[in-house]
């Protein structure tokens, strides 16, 4: 929400209201995006009648997932990832919605194919990839019967020094871990670029049926490769375990460079940032993304 503030300021939009709503458990996270101009309001999305009382709106970004821990309460996937977004359609019918999804609802390719494409059928695998197309298939709903405005943007996986795949391996390099090599090969996108592309993609979402979007870096990297990149940057060795699969979680995004434009910052840009940021002493947050899991349980 304060890339949806700092752009509607540089376009001159300074009357335009930019709210964010959550619980605001992190109420440092809430007093950022206060001190940047947004408007935090304080609801729990999972009510309905919450909802219901929210204010009016013209465009609607909806972010909000279950993800983490959701392999052993699989019930709180269902409830955040399909129920809720339910509410949100009934709510602003008429609001052109950006949904986030992800790139999981895929089912894992070669990496010489360049990953599944838009145009693929989803074959979802374990709860949270299962209950992400059942979000996308809700506001599959709100476009064909109400006519929403929709936009599905598929994520995986957005980057950036504090969080993302490449904090997981540099900590893991500096920790001297292992590196498990299993998951074969990734996709990774700059943060910035992603948040870019998000309330870009409000012009293209459309009633009826839904603008998809596969959202991720134009590079296929081998998770050994990256790792050795990393541990190169850092002055560590890699230690790595395993057999890299034939096959592994990827996206082809070519529909989304073509619309936008390529991600400002190369995958080399990334490895780079990220280890100097390791090495600068920045803070990484201890939040890990289980990217290696293929199995569909976080």
């Amino acid at each position: 929400m304060n890339s949806a503030a700092r752009a509607l300021t540089a376009a001159g939009r300074t009357g335009t209201r930019v709210l964010a709503v959550s619980r605001w458990t992190d109420t440092a996270a809430r007093d950022r995006l206060a001190a940047h101009g947004v408007e935090t309001v304080t609801a729990d999305l999972a009510d309905p009648e919450a909802v219901a009382a929210l204010p009016d709106a013209g465009v609607v970004v909806h972010l909000v997932g279950a993800k983490f821990g959701t392999g052993s309460a699989p019930e709180r996937a269902w409830m955040t990832n399909t129920v809720l977004p339910a509410y949100v359609a009934r709510r602003w019918p008429g609001a052109a919605t950006v949904a986030l999804s992800t790139g999981n609802v895929y089912p894992m390719t070669a990496p010489v194919t360049g990953g599944a494409t838009e145009d693929d059928a989803p074959a979802p695998q374990g709860d949270y990839a299962v209950t992400c197309l059942g979000r996308e298939q809700v506001f599959t709903h709100a476009a064909r019967t109400r006519d929403t405005p929709v936009a599905l943007i598929r994520l995986n996986y957005a980057v950036e020094p504090r969080y993302g795949v490449l904090a997981d391996l540099a900590r893991a390099l500096v920790a001297g871990a292992p590196i498990e090599v299993g998951t074969g090969a990734v996709n990774v996108v700059w943060q910035r670029y992603a948040n870019e592309v998000v309330l870009r993609s409000i012009g293209h979402a459309r009633g009826g049926e839904p603008f998809v979007l596969n959202l991720t870096g134009p590079e296929t990297a081998g998770v050994g490769t990256l790792a050795r990149r990393l541990a190169d940057r850092l002055g560590v060795a890699a230690h790595l375990t395993g057999t890299p699969p034939q096959t592994s979680l990827l996206s082809d995004a070519t529909r989304c460079h073509e619309l936008f434009g390529y991600p400002d910052r190369t995958l080399g840009q990334l490895v780079d940032l990220q280890a100097r940021w390791l090495l600068a002493g920045g803070e990484v947050w201890d939040l890990p993304t289980k990217f290696e899991r293929r199995d569909g349980r976080f």
